[in-house]
């Protein structure tokens, strides 16, 4: 098995790791994340990983931080800044896929113990953070509490996408799934209408 040290530059050693985590994830699931495997698999030496990420909650931090930013360009990619019903649902949708189409990824971003100190991981879960805020100011510019508003809004959806990985929702297709998902962010909307002051519901 080469060494790391003749085998890869400095920074391209963190890269070959990260990538050798990512295929394991896929395959194995979190279960089979360990950076003795991550070694083997990026061939290695077994202390190699050890010069990037000080253990496994370090490594897996860097394999989340890599799925908030793939969630957060699939968020922006289906609306930039949802302000309609139909608009918002849209990017829940998206959301709710991302869980479906990589569940072992979404379980190790929400799931999975992490490095507290992991500024990578820091930076990628608060543009995540920053664009669910920013769709609620968007969607609902009459919030009183806007704060409490987008902690409301990210729990529905993300409950909606544990629900559907669990197997409490029916997740048997597509189309199933983006119709539960529509309905209930429309719901909300409705609800948010018929609360409003008399002249301020929304249309």
């Amino acid at each position: 098995m080469p060494q790391a040290s003749s085998s890869y530059h400095h920074g391209d050693l963190r890269a070959a790791c990260l990538r050798a985590a990512l295929g394991l994830l896929e395959e194995d699931g979190s279960a089979g994340l360990s950076l003795r495997a991550v070694a083997r698999r990026a061939g290695v030496s077994a202390t190699a990983p050890y010069r990037h990420y000080a253990d496994r909650d370090a490594l897996v931090s860097a394999v989340a931080a890599e799925g908030y930013r793939e969630l957060a360009g699939k968020l922006a990619a289906a609306h930039p800044a949802p302000a309609t019903a139909d608009e918002l649902a849209s990017v829940a949708v998206a959301y709710v896929r991302f869980a479906l189409d990589r569940p072992a990824m979404f379980r190790v971003m929400f799931a999975e113990p992490c490095d507290p100190n992991s500024e990578e991981r820091v930076a990628a879960t608060a543009a995540v953070s920053g664009y669910v805020h920013a769709v609620v100011r968007g969607a609902f510019p009459g919030a009183a509490d806007p704060e409490a508003l987008a902690t409301t809004v990210w729990a529905l959806v993300h409950g909606l996408a544990f629900l559907c990985l669990d197997g409490k929702l029916d997740s048997s297709t597509p189309e199933v799934v983006d119709a539960q998902v529509c309905a209930a962010v429309r719901a909300l909307f409705a609800a948010s209408a018929a609360m409003a002051p008399q002249g301020e519901a929304r249309v």
